[in-house]
């Protein structure tokens, strides 16, 4: 349930002794998993790379012209590799080989040199940095743009968010530190100013900013998803969504993501430990859960144990209320990696949402 800031130290307390309480049963996956049912939702496409055997997927990010949403694009990080540029069929468009890159995310309107691109952003665990990219919404073509390094070692997980005309780059730690960077376009590249450090007290990676709340919200792996005031001057005070109980939220907590709809603002995680997916109606301070699914069924292979997670509010392609995008471990053969995408119809329609 949601807790207030009084129940921090209680929540850290119990997470301290279910960590020492010896081994954990096994969590069983799906529709399976203990607590509520997930509700069966079936892919509907998927990412290929036919160039490389052992694709090590994270995390996804969707974009689309929101003129023309047939014109779209799904980005994934390869945390070996680097960074694939997808049509939405799954098809490769590009491919950047720069390294170990685990989350992305990317934001519109980011003006260099009089044009409006959008910027996208990734997290490069190698040295210890965020690795920058432009995409051009008249041809769709992405093009690298510079490198960030940053002192906080290696920066784990990684979003973006936007306060008015500025644009943020949110990195976080297996320390549970996360940083909010203004990014601006320099005269050689991107440029940052640091504006404010936030902390947790263990393991951090998904993470999403809800622009039009100013919220940013943290999971937080083995205990559960918090919520700060996007404001750079506001106290740096967590407060907790929801705790990870295993009947709804199972360790770890993964992705993070912002659906809306209708007038409606939906929290979307990713429930690592038993594959699912927990939705949460947001309403001020307040969290409605909805229910949750898991990607299976269907002429494509379910998806397990997922990483990183991103909604697209609205037409995408042919998904004319909006799609996610996740991370699924296996692609059948137990080695490949890839990317799934759910129409957000069919969500709505096992989770019976207006």
């Amino acid at each position: 349930m949601p807790m207030n800031v009084q129940s921090v130290a209680l929540a850290f307390g119990l997470a301290a002794l279910t960590a020492c309480s010896g081994p954990e049963p096994a969590i069983p996956q799906g529709t399976a998993a203990l607590g509520d049912p997930a509700r069966p939702v079936a892919a509907v496409a998927e990412t290929i790379v036919t160039t490389d055997p052992e694709v090590n997927a994270d995390d996804p990010v969707l974009w689309a012209d929101r003129a023309d949403p047939s014109r779209a694009l799904w980005i994934g990080t390869d945390k070996s590799d680097g960074l694939y540029v997808h049509n939405l069929d799954g098809t490769v468009r590009q491919f950047f080989p720069d390294g170990p890159l685990n989350n992305v995310d990317l934001r519109e309107g980011f003006v260099v040199d009089g044009k409006s691109y959008v910027l996208i952003a990734a997290a490069e665990r190698a040295r210890f940095g965020i690795v920058t990219y432009l995409l051009d919404p008249a041809t769709l073509e992405v093009k690298p743009y510079g490198f960030i390094p940053t002192d906080m070692g290696e920066p784990y997980g990684f979003c973006m968010g936007r306060r008015g005309d500025a644009i943020y780059l949110m990195p976080n730690t297996k320390a549970g530190e996360a940083r909010q960077y203004r990014v601006t376009a320099g005269p050689q590249g991107p440029a940052v100013k640091l504006e404010r450090t936030l902390k947790v007290s263990s393991q951090t990676e998904g993470c999403v900013v809800d622009d039009a709340a100013q919220v940013f919200y943290l999971g937080e792996e083995d205990v559960g998803i918090w919520r700060f005031d996007f404001d750079p001057a506001a106290p740096a005070t967590p407060v907790q969504v929801y705790a990870v109980d295993r009947k709804v939220l199972t360790d770890d907590v993964e992705g993070l993501t912002i659906m809306r709809d209708g007038g409606r603002t939906y929290l979307i995680a990713s429930s690592q430990g038993d594959s699912t997916y927990p939705v949460w109606q947001v309403d001020g301070g307040a969290y409605t859960y909805k229910g949750r699914f898991a990607v299976e069924g269907g002429s494509i292979d379910n998806v397990t144990v997922t990483d990183g997670i991103d909604a697209w509010s609205g037409p995408i392609g042919p998904y004319l209320e909006g799609a996610i995008a996740m991370h699924d471990t296996d692609d059948g053969d137990g080695r490949q990696q890839n990317y799934k995408l759910v129409d957000w119809r069919d969500v709505k329609l096992a989770l019976a949402l207006p």
